[in-house]
């Protein structure tokens, strides 16, 4: 592998890291704060990518669906918070598994009546659709930098907001101890709301700007989901800085292995995540870092 190689896949792996990030992000928030094994998670980012589809043809400009997405994803999540989940935090995790797993096929199913079930693209924006060359005869796609630089503001945003703002505080509190939250007055079921609707609006954007890239189709949550509950078990269960450092890892470690050596790319994330747990059986990361 020579160094133009090296780099390119070393922006790959950190793309990919981020791109993970964002959706783990919401799932570590949504588990670590509430306590709610979310498998419909995934789900969410598949409407994201189905909104970049349909909103993109719809308004004819990436930037303003990007902003109209987010918008409805933070009213649908707050919604989906109010209507279902809102009744999951005092309930056993069998009884959260089975109704997220039912939101899981009541999105499919919505999906394949209003959409369909074909294979759909998104076209990058006319603003975004070049490359930059980095040497010896290669380039790099210029969206794929903007869906780093995305990422890349939302964990700044996300890490401003947790380590130096009241509401970071007390939704870091409410990750180790509800109880007393509440007890100091604060509305705990409107924090739930908020950090839900967040959660859901991060996996939302992730999708939607995953979508210029990768293809929009049926069941395309569920493999993301898997690598997502991965990120969250490395990094620790509730630590956002624990997430985005798992997410990097898995990132490097996947298209590392997919180049060097494929036959064993499908296992070394589990791998690594096995590893990590015998070193450090509670992830990375403490709760609420």
């Amino acid at each position: 592998m020579d160094l133009t190689t090296f780099l390119i896949q070393c922006l790959n792996s950190v793309q990919y890291g981020l791109l993970l990030f964002l959706v783990a992000s919401g799932l570590t928030l949504i588990f670590g704060i509430m306590g709610v094994i979310n498998l419909a998670h995934g789900s969410f980012y598949m409407i994201g990518a189905y909104m970049a589809f349909a909103l993109s043809s719809l308004v004819g400009n990436f930037a303003l669906a990007l902003l109209l997405g987010i918008v409805l994803a933070v009213v649908l999540g707050y919604l989906l918070e109010w209507c279902f989940f809102s009744f999951l935090y005092e309930r056993e995790h069998l009884s959260q598994v089975l109704m997220t797993y039912g939101l899981i096929l009541v999105f499919e199913e919505l999906r394949s009546i209003l959409v369909g079930d074909d294979v759909h693209g998104v076209a990058v924006p006319a603003w975004l659709d070049g490359s930059i060359a980095i040497g010896n005869g290669m380039a790099y796609p210029v969206y794929r930098l903007f869906m780093s630089g995305v990422c890349l503001a939302v964990a700044a945003g996300m890490y401003a907001v947790i380590r130096h703002t009241r509401l970071g505080m007390v939704v870091r509190a409410g990750s180790t101890n509800r109880e007393m939250v509440q007890s100091l007055g604060i509305d705990i079921a409107l924090l739930y709301r908020v950090v839900f609707a967040v959660g859901m609006a991060l996996a939302v954007l992730a999708g939607m700007i995953a979508a210029p890239v990768a293809s929009v189709y049926p069941g395309m949550g569920g493999s993301v989901l898997i690598v997502c509950f991965v990120v969250v078990v490395i990094g620790g269960i509730g630590s956002v800085k624990g997430a985005l450092v798992a997410a990097l890892l898995i990132g490097f470690v996947d298209t590392f292995g997919k180049v060097l050596w494929q036959q064993a790319a499908g296992v070394l994330v589990y791998v690594l995540m096995a590893a990590i747990l015998l070193w450090k059986p509670q992830g990375l990361f403490r709760q609420g870092t």
